[in-house]
């Protein structure tokens, strides 16, 4: 049976990324929208083993009416980010961009969209370019999100 908590997102264990995301919230974004040198948004999704809901703060670009991700993660992992693996698992996601929420449905860029996305959001946020080479083994993904509706 379902409680109440189980519907309460959980936020990053990161502490810092915690706060940016519960400083969001209350704010409706006016502290957390720019943060970083570049726009971020809230982005809640499903655990993919847990069916909990979680929270973290994420950079973002648009591309028309999509909403653009990186899942680098921290600099030096060999492993995607767990809010990665749980868009893979349940695509259908909730984004938070200031004060208005949106439900939307992340896929992975392949091909020459995902250079020309990725090319975007190393100009928005200039440090995922030091994320490739020797401190990573692993391609990052780009994730856009499809708007579906409101929240």
């Amino acid at each position: 049976m379902s409680t109440p908590e189980d519907d309460r997102p959980i936020d990053s264990p990161d502490p810092s990324v915690a706060e940016h995301v519960r400083r969001y919230i209350a704010t409706g974004g006016a502290s957390g929208y720019l943060e970083g040198g570049t726009t971020n948004l809230v982005l809640t999704h499903r655990g993919r083993a847990s069916g909990r809901l979680y929270r973290t703060g994420l950079f973002f670009g648009t591309d028309g009416d999509s909403l653009v991700l990186v899942a680098s993660g921290a600099a030096i992992t060999h492993t995607h980010p767990q809010w990665y693996l749980n868009v893979t698992a349940h695509p259908e996601v909730e984004v938070q961009v200031r004060d208005r929420r949106l439900r939307v449905r992340a896929r992975t860029a392949r091909g020459a969209e995902r250079e020309r996305l990725w090319a975007m959001m190393a100009d928005r946020a200039p440090v995922y370019r030091t994320y490739y080479g020797p401190r990573t083994r692993r391609t990052i993904p780009v994730v856009v999100l499809d708007p579906v509706g409101p929240a």
